[in-house]
């Protein structure tokens, strides 16, 4: 007997694959749309973590402004003048090195001098800078004794690995007694730093005197008594732009200046940034009592004189605005901007602050259009804010 076998018709095989590519191109889709998402996400955690850390960044930096700044130069002169390029306008404003016998303003405010009418915020301390040497100090006796600290590795003289380096670049400041004579800075022989290990000769005379030691640099003679530090947007040149980044955005930065040239050594903090605002809160009183009377964009709104007494006395508050996109683009969404069909406010309504505004205006910062960035609606855009109450003013 002849045994039969079965098997499958062509149009069985063909109904088969059919269904198969049928199921393989729906778990494609599936899976695309996973790996679409996942690179997304992964965008956005990205963007968190770097505005996370760099708002950290610059909330201590405004924080310590005017740390081991001196309020009296003794005579000094110094230099500060940098070159920013066609990245800022009217930064020589910025500058308080030239002017006779006028100590440094803890922080200066460029209202509008950045790209797209963004602002520039400059911070004057002696721990802004990104050196071990930046962020110690010390005390100093009669006789030239310095105070060491325990564990050996805090002391002004030791690096980041605590090895020895007596030739740190150092300033000194007499606390003083009256509001004429408070932390006035050192001048020996016409030098207002020492190297740690040469001080001597600004060491009080004394007894019952103590000047305090701040580091202010590793390695370098100073060309200023304090470091700064520079916060800004700038657009970086092709090789160094961010792909996920769009057209019309740029790289947040915060630029410490090199003691040796007065050059910018630039640390990038959050990319793919718009706009970046900056608000003042005032105390107008005439009796100074520590409380925010009201808001301006500009301290020169409400301070007759932006000189570095003004600013110790009556900035109490700083508020910083930037606005970027999270991820990357996304042909799938559509974002809705709360304002206008393309603006965002990157600041605030002054009637939402208490003592609203000293100049009458209803909107601190600014409503920034989107409209001249590529494909802004493809974006999800997002405002990062910080308020912050500095503690080395006075």
């Amino acid at each position: 007997m002849i045994k039969r076998e079965g098997g499958f018709t062509l149009i069985e095989l063909l109904i088969t694959m059919v269904i198969f590519i049928l199921v393989l191109a729906a778990g494609s889709q599936i899976f695309t749309g996973l790996l679409t998402q996942f690179k997304q996400q992964s965008k956005i955690s990205e963007t968190n973590i770097e505005g996370i850390v760099g708002l950290e960044i610059l909330r201590q930096d405004i924080e310590h402004a005017g740390y081991g700044l001196p309020w009296n130069l003794g005579g000094a002169n110094y230099d500060e003048a940098i070159d920013y390029g066609n990245t800022v306008q009217n930064e020589t404003t910025y500058n308080d090195a030239g002017a006779t016998d006028a100590p440094p303003r803890a922080i200066v405010s460029g209202n509008g001098d950045g790209i797209g009418n963004s602002d520039v915020i400059v911070i004057k301390a002696a721990n802004v800078a990104r050196n071990v040497t930046a962020s110690k100090w010390t005390y100093l006796t009669v006789g030239g004794v310095k105070k060491t600290w325990t564990p050996d590795c805090e002391n002004v003289n030791k690096n980041s690995d605590c090895t020895t380096n007596n030739t740190v670049r150092t300033i000194v400041i007499s606390p003083g007694s009256t509001e004429t004579n408070s932390r006035s800075l050192i001048v020996n022989s016409g030098a207002f730093f020492a190297q740690y290990s040469n001080t001597t000769g600004f060491a009080p005379t004394g007894s019952t005197d103590t000047y305090i030691i701040y580091g202010i640099d590793r390695d370098t003679d100073l060309r200023m008594p304090f470091n700064r530090a520079d916060y800004y947007i700038r657009t970086p040149g092709a090789a160094n732009f961010p792909d996920r980044c769009a057209i019309g955005t740029g790289v947040f930065y915060k630029a410490t200046v090199n003691h040796n040239d007065g050059g910018l050594s630039e640390l990038p903090l959050l990319d793919c940034v718009a706009d970046m605002q900056v608000i003042y809160g005032i105390d107008t009183d005439a009796t100074i009592d520590g409380a925010v009377n009201c808001y301006v964009n500009d301290p020169a709104d409400a301070l007759a004189t932006v000189d570095a007494e003004n600013i110790r006395n009556r900035i109490k508050e700083v508020r910083v605005y930037l606005l970027a996109h999270e991820g990357q683009y996304d042909s799938s969404f559509a974002y809705n901007p709360h304002i206008s069909p393309s603006s965002i406010r990157v600041g605030e309504p002054s009637s939402s602050l208490s003592g609203g505004s000293c100049t009458g205006v209803a909107v601190l910062g600014q409503d920034f259009d989107l409209g001249g960035i590529t494909n802004w609606q493809n974006y999800r855009w997002k405002v990062y804010t910080i308020v912050v109450k500095s503690n080395n003013l006075r």
